[in-house]
């Protein structure tokens, strides 16, 4: 009893790495618990790449680091949907109903998983700060969630649409195509996540680190349209 006891308190601490197989149970229950709803927002395989992601999650960062990439994966669903039949009828909509596949799952928290697990090595790793490395693991979901915003607001509510390379009007759903109700979608979406990081669960310690993932996400979104604009489906680039 004493060590059952030991191990579901290990689970809920604030700081340090979380013991792997208690991880591995608690999120095996709360996926399967969480499974119907889940599978609306990913496909088979991507629902056991998450699982597997959760996993590192909770052991590098507990339940805080956790539930800041279940909130981006919610957020990041809820607003792929708006406006979705239209898009659909455009061609413009993502494929698979908006459901999450393992390239998606790894695409936007590889960066973040690195990150959350240089921070549970210690106060410092690689001569950085462990703050540093958390404040990294939430600048990079931010990032991926205002690009999310960024694109879907902007293909839902665009009324006008530029290439970020010439500012030409093009029509939604362009690579690399920017409006200014996607721009301002992505400055939302990114400081959404990084707002609950510092003031919901303390992942980060100031506000000042809330204006720097913020900003961060933004920068990233714009780089992600260049990116788009001037690499993405051209030859030897179909892997981007």
């Amino acid at each position: 009893t004493e060590a059952i006891t030991s191990s579901l308190t290990s689970l809920f601490q604030s700081s340090g790495p979380i013991p792997f197989l208690p991880s591995l149970a608690l999120n095996f229950l709360l996926f399967f618990t969480l499974r119907p709803k889940l599978m609306t927002m990913l496909t088979p395989e991507g629902f056991a790449h998450s699982l597997a992601l959760g996993t590192m999650l909770w052991t590098t960062l507990g339940w805080r680091g956790w539930t800041v990439c279940v909130l981006y994966l919610f957020l990041g669903q809820a607003v792929t949907k708006v406006g979705f039949e239209e898009k659909t009828k455009l061609g413009i909509a993502e494929g698979r109903g908006g459901r999450r596949g393992p390239e998606n799952v790894w695409g936007s928290a590889f960066t973040g998983v690195l990150c959350a697990a240089a921070a549970s090595q210690g106060s410092e790793f690689l001569g950085l700060s462990s703050n540093v490395w958390l404040l990294g693991y939430v600048a990079s979901l931010a990032t991926k969630l205002a690009d999310t915003f960024a694109s879907e607001i902007g293909k839902a509510h665009g009324k006008t649409t530029f290439l970020i390379t010439s500012l030409k009007p093009v029509p939604r759903g362009t690579e690399g195509a920017i409006s200014l109700e996607g721009t301002v979608a992505s400055v939302i979406g990114g400081f959404l996540l990084s707002i609950y990081a510092y003031g919901v669960v303390g992942l980060v310690p100031t506000l000042e680190g809330v204006g720097v993932a913020t900003f961060a996400a933004f920068g990233g979104t714009m780089i992600e349209s260049l990116i788009g604009a001037t690499l993405q489906e051209k030859e030897g680039f179909d892997w981007m």
